[in-house]
């Protein structure tokens, strides 16, 4: 056979085979192709849209894990750390320091996910690691993200707006406070409006403080024996602890069975201190 000829023969095989390799690889994408792509963990979009499940679990090592050395604490932190780096494509996951800062706790997470069954997967992964086997868990809240429900724009434009407008201009937060809060019966058999007029004077004694204090709000009644998971950033604690004597003055306060118990105090700190402190 002529060689130009062969070699015509050869080069439309193997252009074949390439277009049914590409065939086989460029698939159409699926609807959970596109699902997945957009639980993707984007940090500034997940802590401001709505209809994101957050997990506050808090843990206290246990006695044992004093008694490693350093070396297999710092390798068995760094597991988790990959562990973190496994699912950060589905959950976002912040970690804070408490101890010093009480009895209580060591450490806590503050994860987000748009599915809770994801956050739950890492969870039951991150107990299944080495140092997992060394923590004590004390305890877990569980809340979702909604839109605001009283002070909206339709309802109390005036108000909507300066809290809308409130920017915080404070230094980096250095500090993160978690407080839930349960509402009695009588404040769920308030009508609406009666209770709209409790929140109007909860947000006015709040806007003050919202250049020094980032507030988040999680929703929990059914999820978790709270109503509300209210979580703050702050390096002025001075400023804080004014917020919350204002929100204890004010009539709404007089309807809560639960106001803490416990709040939790931590410091914020990067991912790669983090790791050397909880390894020490």
């Amino acid at each position: 056979m002529n060689k130009f000829l062969a070699g015509g023969i050869l080069r439309n095989l193997l252009a074949g085979m390439v277009a049914v390799v590409m065939a086989v690889v460029m698939v159409p994408v699926t609807a959970q192709d596109e699902k997945a792509e957009a639980l993707k963990m984007d940090r500034s979009k997940i802590l401001s849209q709505p209809g994101v499940f957050g997990i506050f679990t808090t843990y206290k090592w246990l006695p044992e894990w004093y008694e490693l050395s350093l070396s297999e604490r710092m390798d068995y932190v760094f597991r988790v750390m990959e562990l973190i780096k496994k699912h950060e494509d589905s959950v976002l996951v912040d970690v804070y320091l408490t101890a010093g800062l009480g009895g209580r706790s060591d450490f806590f997470f503050r994860i987000h996910s748009l599915e809770l069954a994801k956050a739950q997967t890492f969870l039951r992964e991150f107990r299944q690691t080495a140092i997992g086997k060394y923590v004590e868990v004390l305890d877990t809240l569980i809340g979702v993200t909604k839109p605001l429900n009283y002070i909206t724009k339709e309802r109390v434009p005036e108000l909507y707006s300066g809290l809308a407008s409130a920017t915080y201009t404070g230094d980096v937060p250095r500090y993160a406070i978690v407080i839930p809060v349960k509402k009695s019966a009588e404040w769920w058999n308030l009508s609406f409006d009666q209770r709209l007029v409790e929140m109007k004077a909860h947000t006015l004694s709040t806007l003050e403080y919202m250049g020094s204090i980032k507030r988040k709000l999680y929703h929990s009644t059914g999820l978790d024996d709270a109503d509300f998971i209210t979580y703050f950033e702050t390096s002025d604690l001075i400023a804080f602890n004014n917020l919350l004597t204002s929100l204890a003055s004010i009539p709404e306060n007089k309807y809560h069975v639960r106001w803490g118990d416990p709040i939790t105090l931590g410091t914020i700190l990067g991912p790669e201190k983090v790791v050397r402190v909880l390894a020490e």
